[in-house]
C-alpha cells in the first residue's frame, strides 16, 4: 500500500498532472491522460511505455 505522502508528490509522468489511487488500491490513475499505472511489490512503475489504458466507465 503506497503511503498518502508518497502519492501527494507523485505526477503523471506525461502530463505532469494529479494522479490517484484506483478502487482496488493496485494502481496509479492519470484521469486527464486516461492511464493506469500499475504497482508492482510496492512500487509504482510510471513509465509511460508500461502504462495501460483506462478502461472505459
Amino acid at each position: 500500500m503506497l503511503k498518502k505522502e508518497l502519492l501527494d508528490i507523485l505526477a503523471c509522468p506525461q502530463c505532469k498532472g494529479p494522479v490517484e489511487l484506483n478502487a482496488a488500491q493496485n494502481a496509479i490513475v492519470c484521469r486527464t491522460c486516461r492511464l493506469l499505472f500499475e504497482i508492482r511489490n510496492d512500487i509504482p512503475i510510471m513509465l509511460i511505455d508500461e502504462a495501460k489504458p483506462l478502461a472505459e466507465t
